[in-house]
């Protein structure tokens, strides 16, 4: 039996992860919005939410009271004169229900809320929060924040010759420009060029690839003024019938890193220029992450900052192409986002919007039930579950399922009521991974040679997930019968998957039911969802390593997710680290974007753009599976942490959750394994680290402390708030 205690480490010790610095709530979220000033409600009963101040070690929340009032200046006095809830006891701090007189349209009002601890100590109040409130409605409503604005500096500028200037902002965003001159120009006008690549390096590409953006704009300064903001012309291609429109506050926005300017007829500083960008509102300082490998670095940042960059709608969307919402770019949007902000209003506006939206492809209209579960699971909150369930029953698409339970869209089962039932105002249609390689879209592909049949394993895949999480929906919602329907389905599905799209005699799944095909795909969502018998496990990895990264940036959310569920950390670092041109690294140091690309690269979808979130897979892999924080029960009541940094020295992180962040580092030399988590007030964590020897125990904060051991992991449970150090001995 192995373990060590704290003080024979032999690890170069970093600085110890901070505990919160506030002893009185914080966090304070109403309906989910955790920034007051910019808060518009809705609803006429609105929930309130807050992070529990726990210093110490298992502190837990017992009590608390919440005050509401019509002034600022009543609630300094501690008195709520809407709403005084009185000591409840009770370890609720989120989704607490207003129940205080009616609250008034159209008007400020304003809350704060303390606390009692396991000792029945009171915090002091938290700082008031204000919330404003529009028309009120009784009936469940998503609201959201409005757009923000921020002006970037330019961090390179150029004078090219006399009137001609050169710009760079450091990262694409989307947005305009605004540029004031010395003295007013009487009217005169200038060439603005706005573009997401260069042609050299002081050069905006006039006529860059695919729908890489560029746009000339002749440009005109009032005879009275010095500044201009340039106006951005409406583009056809994605301001169409289904694109997004951007609110008219905000007007129209493009995409671009790069600005020149020429026959400028004034003189102009690095100051004048000034890039306008457009965003949700966003807390850079809410998530972070950092490791021993340079290159994973920059691959987090890149998509981090992907998933703020292209909030720029108030609702995710595809990209600036189309600017049109679809069901798996939200997802994956969705899950980054949740890692990089403790932020949900915009996942569940946007998720409710494609359940009344729906697009074309049958895994997309399955991917609904994955943000349904994902809303609830990091949040705790059973409104949009409840109010959309028949919705999330029809998208299950149990409505197309034949006698063994497998489902497809080419036997005659896709009626109009079908369609109707899930909103989707167009055909259905099988898509496994995009692009497909048709001559129409151009490059190579995105499906490893799928063959299409009828009976398609990812779709049934997806299908057997959908019902997993519509049994768990129910389970939620109090649904008995309900939870056992679906639960018999699921079970039928994985069933006839394991029999009828399983080749024995190569240890791995087909394409469909009419081939003998095998690809990337069939397997590595087989995995992702748990369809994979313990005994298959071996052949199925094997297989899915030996097609490497033969998926797009869609598709590499899930091998990744199947890889770290199967253990191997290390291969799934190597894909997310790789040099090659089907990686991250191959965005930021070859192509030079600064938002993450539809595509790998052009070669592989002709017309990709440069700001696709679906392909900021990293912003969600790092923390929920190299770093391992993920809730298991809804909204971080309880939570894992299990880190698989594979042969990293170090990776340090700060991951939000409603409750609180958590912050974890992970330390490795040839003798030591250290593990640092501070555990958010309000809640459990499981904790897991590395087996390396057969015999083998685990020190936590100084005593040793017999651990369970689960495949290549040894867990202790129920560790409460506060800071825990954990060292094994290799």
């Amino acid at each position: 039996m192995k373990c060590l205690t704290v003080a024979l480490i032999g690890l170069t010790m970093m600085t110890p992860i901070a505990f919160a610095d506030d002893d009185r709530p914080h966090g304070l979220l109403c309906q989910l919005f955790a920034e007051p000033e910019l808060t518009l409600i809705s609803q006429c009963k609105p929930r309130f939410g807050w992070i529990f101040p726990s210093g110490s070690d298992g502190d837990f929340q017992t009590a608390y009271q919440i005050l509401v009032a019509a002034s600022a200046e009543v609630l300094k006095d501690d008195r709520g004169d809407l709403w005084d809830s009185g000591k409840m006891s009770s370890g609720q701090s989120l989704h607490v229900a207003y129940a205080g007189s009616p609250l008034p349209s159209h008007a400020a009002c304003y809350w704060k809320v303390r606390t009692w601890d396991r000792h029945d100590a009171a915090s002091a109040y938290s700082a008031p929060h204000c919330f404003r409130t529009v028309a009120l409605r009784s009936e469940h409503v998503t609201d959201r924040y409005p757009l923000i604005k921020r002006r970037v500096s330019a961090k390179r500028f150029l004078e090219k010759r006399p009137g001609h200037y050169f710009i760079d902002f450091g990262k694409a965003a989307f947005g305009t420009i605004e540029i004031t001159c010395a003295q007013p120009c009487d009217g005169d006008s200038f060439i603005v060029h706005l573009g997401e690549k260069l042609r050299d390096s002081t050069t905006v590409d006039r006529h860059p690839p695919g729908t890489v953006r560029y746009r000339r704009i002749k440009t005109a300064v009032r005879a009275d003024s010095h500044t201009v903001v340039v106006t951005i012309p409406p583009d056809e291609r994605n301001t169409g019938d289904r694109a997004i429109k951007m609110p008219p506050a905000i007007g129209e926005v493009m995409p671009f890193r790069y600005c020149e300017i020429e026959k400028c007829p004034a003189e102009l500083h690095p100051e004048a220029v000034t890039q306008i960008a457009v965003n949700y509102p966003f807390d850079d300082d809410a998530a972070f992450f950092h490791c021993s490998d340079p290159v994973l670095n920059d691959v987090w940042e890149l998509c981090k900052y992907s998933i703020k960059a292209t909030s720029f709608c108030g609702v995710y969307v595809d990209g600036d192409r189309e600017r049109i919402p679809y069901e798996a770019d939200a997802y994956i949007n969705q899950l980054g986002h949740y890692c990089v902000d403790r932020e949900y209003t915009l996942a569940r506006y946007s998720h409710e919007y494609l359940i009344k939206n729906a697009t074309w492809p049958t895994e997309w209209i399955l991917h609904s039930l994955l943000m349904a579960w994902a809303d609830y699971l990091y949040t705790g909150d059973t409104a949009s579950l409840s109010h959309n369930y028949a919705d999330l029953q029809a998208k299950t698409l149990l409505a197309l399922a034949r006698a063994d339970g497998l489902i497809s869209t080419r036997t005659g089962l896709v009626t109009h009521d079908v369609l109707e039932a899930i909103h989707l105002n167009d055909t259905l249609r099988d898509i496994v991974d995009w692009p497909p390689g048709s001559f129409m879209f151009g490059g190579t592909g995105e499906r490893d040679n799928y063959h299409m049949g009828a009976i398609n394993t990812v779709v049934n895949a997806f299908h057997y997930r959908a019902l997993v999480l519509m049994n768990r929906i129910a389970v939620a919602l109090d649904k008995t019968e309900d939870a056992a329907f679906y639960a018999a389905c699921a079970e039928r599905v994985k069933k006839s998957i394991n029999e009828k799209l399983y080749d024995a005699e190569r240890g791995i799944y087909i394409d469909c039911q009419d081939s003998t095909h095998a690809s990337l795909h069939a397997n590595m969502f087989s995995l992702a969802f748990g369809l994979v018998p313990p005994e298959r496990q071996d052949t199925v990895v094997e297989f899915i390593k030996s097609r490497g990264m033969a998926c797009s940036v869609y598709g590499a959310h899930y091998l990744l997710e199947a890889l770290y569920d199967a253990g191997e950390a290390q291969y799934a670092l190597e894909l997310m680290t790789a040099r090659h041109d089907r990686s991250w690294p191959h965005m930021i140091y070859n192509v030079g974007a600064t938002i993450t690309l539809e595509a790998w690269d052009q070669k592989y979808k002709k017309n990709l753009d440069w700001n696709h979130a679906w392909g900021a897979a990293p912003a969600n892999i790092i923390p929920r599976c190299l770093i391992g924080v993920q809730p298991t029960a809804p909204g971080f009541a309880t939570l894992r942490v299990k880190p698989q940094i594979a042969d990293l020295a170090f990776a340090r992180a700060k991951v939000p959750t409603i409750r609180g962040a958590v912050h974890v580092l992970a330390q490795q030399d040839a003798q030591i394994y250290r593990l640092e988590v501070t555990v958010p007030g309000n809640c459990t964590a499981t904790v897991y680290v590395p087996v390396f020897t057969e015999s083998q125990n685990i020190n936590v904060n100084g005593k040793e402390v017999r651990a369970t051991k689960e495949g290549k992991f040894l867990y202790v449970k129920n560790v409460g708030a506060g800071v825990h150090t954990i060292v094994v001995e290799k």
